[in-house]
């Protein structure tokens, strides 16, 4: 990310309404304390990553945020208004859309058909393919996706940055306003990862939030504006970017503090 880029998010997020913000969020397991007291904001536009060792927290974050499971304390608010995400449902009406590592294509259908899946348009009791299409090619199009030889070939046929893109287009075509990447670069080549990371901006340019879950910091640092670490369940702190470099975000990963401070000294 840019230096000029960074700098004029950071001044439009100390003056806008987050987009998602979560207050004093608790979840636990039993006796297992996963979240305590996460304070987490994410703006219009901005590419927020979420790191943290092993156990931190982060899975457990993502499947409050898209209602996999309910918190168990705190409030959640969306466009400065409190909301109650109970179910998978609730988040995307939301306008949150959330792709896991597994990306959830049906590889024996083409790309069309995926993108589509259980909302396919239908013209005279028929479905429309050639709406279909049409949407396809614009959305995959808009994202800058120049790379896939047929919008009629079979995801199984993809490779990993591909079928990123696939999953991204059919979030778009839902008026997603907030994407989670879950681990999206994990197992890709150089130029399939630099795909993904150009979706990553891509959506932002166009005003979506995008939250990232990456143990790549390399990748991390290239796209996102802001960085919240997690550390054992709590939020140490979220960081513009550019005040971070990788011995820093290595050492609040695997303590929890940053200089000698401890996690809840360093929460902003």
């Amino acid at each position: 990310m840019s230096t000029s880029s960074a700098e004029a998010r950071s001044q439009d997020r100390a003056s806008a309404t987050p987009l998602l913000r979560l207050s004093k969020v608790d979840k636990h397991f039993g006796p297992v304390q996963a979240l305590t007291g996460v304070d987490l904001a994410i703006y219009p536009g901005e590419v927020l990553a979420l790191v943290g060792d092993n156990g931190a927290g982060k899975s457990t974050m993502i499947k409050t945020i898209s209602g996999i499971w309910a918190p168990d304390g705190g409030q959640v608010y969306w466009d400065g208004k409190e909301v109650h995400v109970r179910n998978p449902r609730d988040a995307s009406a939301l306008g949150i859309a959330t792709m896991y590592q597994d990306l959830a294509l049906c590889d024996n259908l083409d790309i069309v058909q995926n993108m589509f899946l259980g909302r396919e348009p239908r013209r005279f009791g028929l479905l429309d393919e050639t709406a279909m299409e049409i949407a396809a090619r614009k959305t995959l199009s808009d994202l800058s996706v120049t790379t896939v030889r047929s919008i009629r070939q079979p995801v199984g046929s993809l490779s990993g940055g591909q079928r990123q893109a696939v999953a991204v287009a059919r979030a778009v075509l839902e008026d997603v306003r907030l994407v989670i990447m879950d681990e999206p670069t994990a197992a890709l080549g150089v130029s399939q990862t630099a795909m993904v990371l150009n979706l990553v901006k891509t959506l932002s340019d166009s005003g979506v939030a995008v939250l990232i879950i990456s143990h790549n910091l390399v990748d991390v640092f290239k796209v996102a504006d802001h960085i919240a670490v997690l550390y054992l369940g709590q939020l140490v702190g979220t960081y513009p970017a550019g005040e971070l470099d990788t011995q820093r975000a290595v050492e609040l990963i695997t303590t929890g503090a940053l200089g000698g401070s401890s996690a809840a000294e360093g929460r902003k």
